[in-house]
């Protein structure tokens, strides 16, 4: 059995995907647009470049999104979070500074009792991330 992620924007999908290809180095791997699709007759106009289905991955992991799909209500982000295991606070940091612009911080970029980066966001597509130093020879600064 396979547990996948599917993230589905609202009409900003090839704009999330350019900022995690520059963010987190994601690969994407498919990238389907309705206008690519069998049945593209039947897609309005405005939707014929949006995306139907993409794939991408960090790392080993994969995540699959989408546009959605037309004439659907555009919905908020609730009860998820993703989450990314950084290698250290530098790049950690990186990450969270380049994936918050035009977006919300949560919680600022930090070291923490529990390790030497933490952070949580909001990307400007609304998609919430946490961001979290996992590497165990960067040791968290000593409490006061």
């Amino acid at each position: 059995m396979q547990l996948d992620t599917y993230v589905f924007f609202n009409g900003d999908c090839a704009d999330a995907l350019a900022l995690y290809q520059t963010a987190l180095g994601a690969e994407i791997h498919a990238l389907i647009r309705f206008r690519d699709t069998p049945d593209s007759a039947s897609v309005p106009p405005e939707w014929q470049d949006k995306v139907m289905h993409a794939l991408f991955s960090v790392g080993p992991n994969a995540i699959m999104v989408s546009d959605g799909q037309f004439g659907q209500p555009s919905k908020a982000y609730q009860g998820f979070t993703l989450s990314i295991a950084a290698d250290d606070a530098a790049s950690g940091e990186r990450m969270f500074n380049q994936l918050v612009v035009g977006g919300e911080v949560l919680t600022p970029w930090q070291a923490t009792f529990f390790t030497a980066g933490f952070g949580m966001l909001k990307d400007r597509f609304g998609v919430p991330w946490l961001i979290n130093v996992v590497n165990t020879t960067e040791e968290a600064p000593a409490q006061a």
